[in-house]
This record gives C-alpha cells, sequence and structure tokens, in this order.
C-alpha cells in the first residue's frame, strides 16, 4: 500500500469519526450511520490494500 493510499483511508476514517461526533452531539442517526460507514469503508480499503501488498511479497 503506498502512502497516498494510507494517507487517504486515515484521512476517510477520521472523516467518519468526525461526521459520527457531530450526528451524535446533534442527536442525528441518520449521520451517525454515515461516519460509522465511512470508517468502516476506510477500513475494509486498507485490509484489501494489505492483501494486495502480502501478494506482492
Amino acid at each position: 500500500m503506498g502512502l497516498d493510499d494510507k494517507i487517504r483511508n486515515a484521512a476517510e476514517k477520521v472523516g467518519g469519526k468526525v461526521k459520527e461526533g457531530v450526528g451524535e452531539a446533534t442527536d442525528n442517526e441518520r449521520l451517525q450511520a454515515e461516519g460509522r460507514a465511512d470508517q468502516a469503508k476506510a477500513e475494509v480499503k486498507g485490509a484489501g490494500e494489505n492483501v494486495k501488498d502480502a501478494f506482492k511479497k
């Protein structure tokens, strides 16, 4: 996984945490769910990149 991919995934995960936090603060369940989904998507992308890296070695 390249550094730019790691940075993008980390940014997406942080963005999801922020979105989830704002949703909790404003009692907005939709925003909370979107934040959790963004975090999960970033984690899945990271896992996929790790698998690709493992096969490159």
